[in-house]
């Protein structure tokens, strides 16, 4: 499919949306762009002066690693999303949506596209002081663990909704569990820009989705829900998309009840001096045993041993380097002990609440040679 922006064949044109644009001028656009009553919205930092006449808006991709992509969607896939969405919540038209994430994403433009199809204005709470009541809301991890730690408004906000939607980044076990004993009624949600949002609900595929696991172990979506493509970069696109199937970077295992659990990404495993280690699994071990924490472990490329084991942890009042290798060392051998350690106040963020991998690898480089 070629849906390279600006020629000659392109038969809609675009608008690039201001994300400082009132919330009601932004439904309006949205509305319009749907029912194909106006230009395709631009949300990303691109300049594109038009598209093919299917494409109702594009949205930058802000995965934790690798290139910047601009992902196409059509009408269809958008409205398929938010239908089987609202199918699952059992939402019923006049219930409202609060905004707690940011329009130029993925998981902020459903919000948007849910109140439309209920009828409603979503409450738009991106920079607000005080929290009302909506049904749903949806947010990523660092929001739950800022109402959890301190923001009393957020927490009795989340506690009131009937459902709150948790994606955009893995949330770690005990979070989740701090965030259920503490009355909030979370979902977690799993997908991407190229499959208009979330599509996997607490690892159940939404009506009309299908989910597999491919013979790499990679989860691959089919559906309505997913994108027409990445703009001007249709070799990359093909690259993951086959016979109606898109080919995630995660693993994934499935289950005998057709749920899906996701096991991590790809590039998992580290390969130190010829031994391999889960970085899932090193993470997971941290979480558990000092969940005061926040914690990445990341593989990063060494002359000497192939990769090394880095291991950033964010928060007060971290472990030594020496306490973490001595867990880990007896948990997975000798190749787990980290050979370096990087600590943070907090992570480094981008999208919606992903860890910024590449500048922690960056700073793992400088201060190794530096």
């Amino acid at each position: 499919m070629d849906i390279s922006a600006n020629s000659s064949n392109r038969s809609r044109s675009v608008i690039s949306v201001d994300p400082a644009l009132a919330i009601g001028d932004v439904m309006n656009l949205v509305a319009k762009a749907l029912a194909h009553q106006g230009p395709a919205l631009n949300f990303t930092d691109e300049s594109i002066e038009s598209v093919d006449s299917d494409i109702c808006l594009v949205v930058a991709t802000t995965g934790s690693s690798g290139t910047r992509k601009s992902v196409a969607l059509s009408s269809a896939a958008l409205l398929a999303s938010a239908r089987a969405s609202l199918e699952f919540l059992q939402a019923r038209p006049g219930q409202t949506w609060a905004l707690l994430l940011p329009i130029h994403h993925i998981a902020g433009i459903n919000v948007l596209i849910r109140s439309l199809e209920l009828g409603t204005t979503p409450v738009d709470l991106r920079n607000a002081d005080s929290y009302p009541t909506t049904d749903f809301s949806a947010v990523v991890p660092t929001q739950i663990y800022r109402a959890l730690n301190g923001d009393e408004k957020l927490l009795a906000h989340l506690k009131a909704a009937q459902f709150v939607l948790v994606g955009g980044a893995k949330l770690h076990d005990n979070l989740l569990f701090q965030a259920l004993n503490a009355g909030i009624s979370i979902l977690t949600t799993y997908g991407m820009s190229e499959t208009s949002g979330g599509c996997i609900y607490e690892g159940t595929p939404l009506n009309g989705v299908q989910a597999r696991i491919s013979d790499t172990g990679l989860i691959e979506i089919s559906g309505p829900i997913l994108a027409s493509g990445y703009l001007n970069d249709d070799e990359l696109w093909n690259q993951h998309y086959r016979d109606g199937w898109f080919t995630t970077s995660d693993l994934g295992e499935s289950n005998s009840d057709g749920t899906v659990d996701v096991l991590g990404r790809a590039d998992d495993v580290l390969i130190s001096g010829g031994e391999k280690v889960s970085l899932s699994s090193v993470s997971k071990k941290l979480e558990e045993r000092y969940s005061q924490n926040d914690w990445c472990a990341l593989a990063v490329t060494d002359l000497k041993w192939g990769q090394r084991l880095v291991i950033a942890v964010a928060g007060k009042n971290p472990p030594t380097q020496e306490e973490i290798a001595s867990l880990l060392g007896d948990a997975f051998g000798s190749a787990a002990k980290p050979k370096q350690y990087l600590i943070f106040e907090t992570f480094p963020l981008i999208g919606i609440g992903k860890i910024d991998r590449i500048a922690l690898s960056k700073r793992a480089e400088d201060e190794f040679h530096g």
